[in-house]
């Protein structure tokens, strides 16, 4: 399997990342049991893809709400369907 392109690339300075999704989701998740990587979320499109789908699948609706609104900053625009919500 090729590897996964980051998330951001590096040298794209204009760029707003999610930084502080990033944190809120990290803190959710870690409530749960679950801990993420920041730096390897940013880089990594699978481990990110499979965080997200953790904190998707939990019982808190604050937790789903957060990943949820990171999944939507992180997708690309022509990803995105009419309804503002990632392609499957």
């Amino acid at each position: 399997m090729p590897p996964q392109p980051p998330l951001l690339p590096p040298d794209d300075a204009t760029s707003t990342f999610p930084l502080v999704e990033i944190i809120e989701l990290k803190w959710l998740l870690a409530g749960e049991g679950i801990y993420i990587h920041v730096e390897k979320l940013q880089k990594d499109a699978a481990y990110a893809q499979r965080a997200l789908d953790q904190a998707s699948a939990s019982a808190s609706p604050t937790l789903r709400a957060a990943a949820l609104r990171l999944r939507r900053r992180l997708a690309p625009e022509g990803s995105r369907q009419a309804g503002g919500s990632p392609s499957a």
